[in-house]
């Protein structure tokens, strides 16, 4: 019987935690057909004194133990974290408490935020891995020595297995079922939940890139004018013209202030831009890359197959609003 231990901090979402616990319940509940030993004892643990745990939703989730009280030293095969906490004091028991427990742990496993607290043990050097897509500057940034993946789902490095935000912990969570106890127990589980056994496409797909704004001054000045003019000649060239800098200088100055060259820059509101409108509209595919700039759907597609491992057709049936479904 593989032992599952999910931490959850206080603040958060719990239906990560009970998604969680659920899936691997019905994985129990498919093996009892045919093993007398469940294929998972969950338990679930938190900081909080009286066990209870306050969801950001207002709802409560009575935990099974405080983490305090459970010994670090005791053989674990999975420990999983779903979030950072609301509090520095809290994230630091957490971290502390981690870094006893994972030389006799079979496997780490974080959701979400978890990812952070997992770099403060550093688990994470040296290897790959991921978070919710609007914290993955801030890992990237604060703990640089982490292979920061932006794309996947999921990213298993070793015995370290990271995921994205919120709902992608239930894809990891039916990966970590398969590697235990194979392809035909994960499927069954994934039927049964009516859940993808393996989502089709990333992260990327879900998010829109944090554009970074610059300081007061002609670069900010710049970036307000850019959404309205999506369809102008954007060149560096141009855009060095219309804030009076040389394009040599302006590359420089637009990439310290904003993180991002100017033309990747560019490519972000042209391609915020097409989802809005694939989202919002009934416009076809050449109409938009025409409205958004990008000329032709072809090139339209490549951003989005490049940038979302999506095409543009795709991403509207995804994402539409249900008023145009």
């Amino acid at each position: 019987m593989h032992t599952f231990l999910i931490i959850v901090p206080d603040g958060g979402m719990l239906f990560e935690a009970a998604g969680i616990a659920d899936i691997l319940m019905q994985a129990n509940r498919l093996m009892s057909k045919d093993a007398r030993t469940p294929a998972y004892q969950v338990t679930l643990a938190t900081t909080q004194q009286h066990r209870v745990v306050h969801g950001a939703s207002g709802l409560n989730l009575l935990a099974d133990h405080r983490l305090c009280d459970l010994d670090p030293n005791t053989p674990r095969d999975t420990i999983l974290i779903t979030g950072k906490g609301l509090t520095k004091e809290e994230g630091s028991d957490v971290v502390q408490w981690i870094k006893k427990a994972a030389p006799h742990a079979g496997r780490i496993v974080s959701i979400c935020g978890g990812a952070m607290l997992l770099a403060e043990t550093g688990l994470l050097d040296g290897r790959h891995a991921t978070t919710h897509w609007r914290l993955l500057d801030a890992l990237q940034s604060e703990f640089p020595q982490i292979l920061v993946e932006r794309g996947p789902i999921y990213v298993q490095d070793g015995s370290v297995w990271t995921s994205g935000g919120v709902s992608s912990g239930f894809d990891l969570t039916l990966a970590l079922v398969e590697d235990d106890h194979g392809f035909n127990l994960a499927r069954d589980v994934a039927q049964d939940l009516v859940m993808f056994l393996r989502r089709p496409g990333s992260q990327a797909q879900f998010s829109r890139y944090l554009l970074n704004q610059a300081a007061e001054g002609p670069i900010r000045d710049l970036q307000i004018w850019l959404p309205d003019n999506i369809t102008a000649d954007l060149s560096v060239e141009q855009l060095a013209e219309h804030v009076a800098m040389s394009p040599r200088n302006f590359t420089r100055v637009f990439t310290r202030e904003t993180g991002m060259t100017p033309a990747k820059y560019v490519e972000e509101v042209r391609l915020n831009a097409a989802r809005q409108r694939l989202e919002q509209t009934t416009l076809g595919v050449e109409q938009i890359a025409v409205m958004t700039g990008f000329g032709t759907g072809l090139n339209l597609r490549r951003v989005f197959e490049r940038n979302l491992q999506l095409t543009p057709t795709e991403y509207r049936e995804r994402f539409c609003s249900r008023m145009l479904a």
